[in-house]
């Protein structure tokens, strides 16, 4: 499972997370929201080792396999189905050894036995099937990277990155660049991924057909609600209104007990009774009032 415990996260003099702690069990697909700038990226680059934590963790099983998006591409001459299939590392590091073969017959079974048990054998396939997916054709197959624009690069990263036979997938707006029937493929294919999967999407329809719960960084904290996004905003809803009308009934307490030692404290039938109310008011704890004119935004 992904743990993440007593986490504080600063960039900067910025403080994006404070204290926060979430549990993600393996194989849930899990939707990362909050509002722009709380630190839904940083936590990503957190989990891929690229930023250490000010306070407590995040741990997975040392043995898993972390999947991402990457930003840059390394040989922009290399054949797309060739760069699509280098995401499945573990398959390439089998072929380079048995390329270059050991005089120990021992370990050449090991690799050509363990080749077959990670579907190298169909390697080539799964990589079309992923390219095909994402609009390219199969004429696309054999071009070079460099022949690619932009965007359609950022769909070649995206391919990669499910070529890996992951155990935690993290995906920064995978619908970037998508056309809909591209959303439409990943989607199904997510659906079907047996790892542990945190999507941040500003998407909300893609979402909800995704996901089966939500996490919000909201505050400095990871909340984690069941559902889809449609269910987490009703059920933040519902969970705003009856903060704030907590507050509400809190406020014409707090308003009648000072009301009480303002007129009473100094008078001696009532005096003890006054000191009462205003150590009261000094051990209360306050309830946050909503700030329904800044409302949760992406």
């Amino acid at each position: 499972m992904l743990r993440i415990h007593n986490l504080s996260l600063r960039r900067g003099t910025k403080l994006l997370l404070d204290s926060a702690s979430v549990t993600i069990h393996p194989g849930h697909r899990v939707g990362l929201v909050g509002p722009n700038g709380c630190g839904k990226s940083s936590l990503f680059a957190l989990l891929l080792g690229h930023l250490s934590p000010d306070q407590g963790d995040a741990v997975f099983p040392p043995g898993w396999t972390v999947a991402h998006v990457a930003q840059e591409v390394p040989d922009l001459d290399r054949a797309t189905l060739d760069f699509v299939m280098d995401g499945d590392a573990e398959l390439r590091a089998i072929e380079d050894e048995l390329a270059h073969p050991d005089p120990d017959g021992h370990r050449l079974a090991e690799l050509h036995a363990r080749f077959a048990d990670i579907g190298g054998h169909g390697a080539r396939s799964r990589a079309a099937v992923l390219l095909n997916g994402l609009g390219f054709s199969e004429a696309d197959h054999t071009r070079s990277l460099r022949e690619f624009s932009g965007g359609w690069r950022v769909r070649l990263q995206l391919a990669r990155a499910l070529m890996a036979r992951s155990d935690l997938l993290l995906l920064d707006e995978p619908t970037n660049h998508l056309d809909l029937d591209a959303v439409f493929w990943l989607e199904s294919w997510l659906r079907g991924y047996r790892g542990t999967l945190l999507v941040i999407s500003h998407d909300r329809e893609f979402l909800d057909n995704v996901v089966q719960s939500i996490c919000a960084v909201e505050n400095g904290t990871l909340r984690l609600y069941a559902g889809g996004y449609s269910t987490f905003e009703r059920t933040r809803a519902e969970a705003l209104a009856h903060q704030q009308a907590l507050y509400e009934r809190q406020q014409r307490t707090i308003a009648h007990l000072e009301s009480f030692v303002t007129r009473f404290r100094a008078k001696a039938p009532k005096a003890r009774q006054a000191q009462s109310h205003l150590k009261a008011l000094e051990r209360m704890d306050v309830i946050a009032q909503v700030q329904v004119a800044s409302p949760f935004s992406f």
